[in-house]
């Protein structure tokens, strides 16, 4: 069985996505967590290893690792592009039994990747299936809502539960 590799070039794409463009207008970090969140539904949906790569030339100093809503995010030491990690986690991760996809609209970067054997998506393909993803779940949400029992009588969440453990005859 395969194991799937998500790599994100993550100001690669919060400058194309349109989202986050805006938000990174107004605050970079704002634009981070919310790919971050994106690419945690993403992540959820597909059941796909996800990795941030966030260039550090901002943040001086050694190379950061962290996770956040079970995405990894990777925050390169000074002096090492985004491409650069990217690349070194291509070759490190590569293998007969995992698939590495790239998301970048870079190029240059989609070339040395694909050369290595991983798979590129752009930016764009990835903002379009996270559109689709965001159907599918939006669709499952209405049609557990609409499964739930309805009473005319407002309860709350906790209630509700309460109500139908003892409908089921559970303590």
């Amino acid at each position: 069985m395969k194991t799937d590799v998500l790599l994100v070039d993550g100001y690669n794409v919060i400058g194309a996505w349109q989202e986050l463009r805006q938000l990174k207008a107004k605050r970079l970090a704002d634009a981070r967590d919310r790919l971050i969140e994106r690419m945690a539904e993403y992540k959820a949906h597909t059941g796909w290893r996800v990795i941030i790569v966030f260039d550090a030339h901002l943040v001086p100093g050694v190379e950061k690792k962290k996770r956040h809503h079970d995405v990894e995010l990777v925050f390169t030491r000074e002096n090492e592009t985004a491409d650069e990690r990217i690349e070194k986690l291509v070759s490190e991760l590569s293998g007969r039994r995992v698939q590495i996809h790239v998301a970048t609209s870079d190029l240059t970067e989609q070339w040395v990747i694909f050369a290595q054997g991983a798979l590129r998506k752009s930016s764009r393909e990835l903002e379009i299936e996270m559109d689709e993803i965001d159907k599918i779940i939006s669709g499952k949400v209405k049609k557990f809502q609409e499964q739930r029992p309805f009473s005319k009588i407002p309860l709350t969440d906790e209630v509700a539960e309460i109500f139908e453990k003892w409908r089921r005859g559970i303590k």
